[in-house]
């Protein structure tokens, strides 16, 4: 392990993470609010941090996919302990560990808060909540890679890294440039949804924030009812739209672009995820209709906005669900879990590899009943390697284990056994709101301490898709680099 190169280059990052500072700094100051004096010492303290890191570590040389791991997982956890500055420097938030658990939600795309009013808050403050959504979204590695332009092959390292879903295989080459037009395309996306809010009705600070959260699939809100606030048909149904863009590949909607738009249809992971939106939606708007006694317009608007807020992973609020019949919160539970779709900006375990499991099983059965047969996992007539369906099932397994793990360590603060499940579901999906005590109308404020230690690890884990966090638990990780030979287990 090369750790003085892992030093530099996070020294390096977190300097450049530092200049994001500034703009909600700048709005502070303009704006005359008294707290950007918190940010010109968050600013001070990433600056001292990174340069410190810089300083004595070293940035030339080679760097691998272990030191890949450690920078990336280095500088989601320092940029979540500087970022949670301004909260706790301006008093916004009070205990240090609620800022952290504020940074990470947002730099994760969670969009689970412990802020009771958010409307109180300097309107400094709720930019860099939304702006912290924005960042992580696509990934705070992938926008600094088009920058770093002195990493070259090794840029692969830091990008696997951060996206290590099965779709990673298909951007590996000229990585810089791909890093490049997703930023690219992750920003005319966002300038296209303030623009469209703002003729809507928004504000243009809303506009501007909640662009910023939809996009990433974040859910900060800058109202207290979230997108209720405005009860605005039209508003809805332009998140909507931006929320389901932001929940699919945008290495797919590349491939759209200059191959043609009915490139998007013959994606079997596509056509999957719009699938489940679609039943999900027609089925809870009839469990709304027949057992809660809601008409079919109501319902068909509130599930609609549901089903695509909590799959994408985005958690904007327009009704409490907590309040819809079981079957309903069942669903919306599994949503959760699912995801939307790889290469996008939401959480979960994500469409296209519950398709490469269910292929996989389906497979499987088949062999069951012809041993001899030879027929591999096919998507879109295409074979997956079988590489990437035995990562698959790791994934899955280690998902299930952080999971249940997560569910028994929270349930045993005191909090209720269904809340627990559903707030481990909406913190390690990176969903955000979940239900009962951490419902949509509430926050999770009031959780045992603990608890919201073990909400910032899960996050953070399913953010990071668990292996580039849990991979640095194994004690060969740290072992120095030594020639081996392959070895043979009959």
């Amino acid at each position: 392990m090369r750790l003085q190169i892992v030093a530099g280059l996070l020294g390096k990052l977190l300097l450049a993470f530092g200049l994001f500072l500034f703009i909600p700094c700048t709005y502070a100051f303009l704006q005359q609010e008294a707290v950007y004096t918190a940010f010109l010492l968050s600013i001070a303290v990433t600056t001292a941090g990174g340069g410190l890191l810089y300083r004595y570590g070293e940035t030339d040389g080679h760097i691998g996919l272990r030191e890949g791991y450690l920078v990336v997982s280095g500088l989601w956890i320092l940029a979540s302990v500087v970022g949670g500055l301004p909260y706790w420097l301006s008093g916004c938030v009070p205990a240090y560990l609620d800022a952290v658990f504020e940074t990470v939600s947002g730099l994760t795309t969670t969009g689970a808060s412990i802020i009771n009013d958010v409307e109180a808050l300097p309107q400094s403050i709720l930019l860099w909540r939304s702006l912290t959504h924005w960042l992580g979204g696509m990934g705070i590695i992938v926008l600094l890679l088009v920058f770093l332009r002195h990493l070259g092959a090794d840029a692969v390292h830091l990008f696997r890294a951060e996206s290590p879903g099965p779709t990673v295989e298909r951007v590996m080459p000229r990585i810089r440039h791909m890093a490049f037009i997703l930023w690219k395309m992750y920003v005319l996306f966002t300038a296209a949804q303030i623009i469209l809010l703002y003729v809507a009705g928004m504000n243009l600070f809303d506009a501007i924030n909640h662009s910023f959260a939809t996009l990433a699939t974040g859910g900060f809100s800058t109202k207290n009812t979230s997108i209720k606030y405005y009860d605005s048909l039209s508003i809805e149904l332009i998140i909507v739209f931006f929320m389901f863009l932001g929940g699919g590949n945008f290495g797919l909607y590349y491939l759209a672009w200059k191959k043609g738009f009915a490139k998007l249809f013959k994606d079997t992971e596509f056509l999957l995820y719009i699938a489940i939106v679609l039943l999900s939606t027609f089925g809870i708007t009839a469990s709304l209709y027949f057992q809660a006694d809601i008409s079919f317009g109501t319902g068909l608007r509130d599930s609609l906005f549901a089903v695509v807020s909590l799959m994408t992973t985005t958690g904007f609020v327009t009704a409490d669900f907590d309040q819809w019949p079981p079957v309903t919160k069942v669903i919306l539970m599994l949503l959760m879990l699912i995801g939307g779709c790889g290469g996008s900006t939401s959480g979960g375990l994500k469409v296209i590899r519950l398709l490469i499991l269910f292929k996989d099983a389906t497979v499987s059965l088949l062999r069951a009943v012809h041993p001899k047969i030879v027929r591999a996992v096919k998507i879109d007539n295409k074979p997956v390697d079988f590489a990437v369906v035995t990562t698959v099932l790791q994934f899955f397994f280690m998902y299930i284990i952080a999971y249940f793990v997560s569910v028994v360590l929270v349930t045993a603060t005191g909090l209720p056994a269904f809340d627990s499940m559903g707030a481990v579901a909406a913190t390690l999906g990176n969903v955000g709101p979940g239900f009962g005590v951490v419902g949509p109308t509430t926050t999770f404020a009031d959780v045992h301490p603990f608890a919201k230690f073990v909400f910032i690890l899960d996050m953070l884990l399913g953010r990071l898709e668990l292996f580039t966090l849990l991979v640095m638990l194994h004690p060969e990780f740290w072992q120095p680099y030594v020639a081996r030979k392959a070895v043979h287990i009959r």
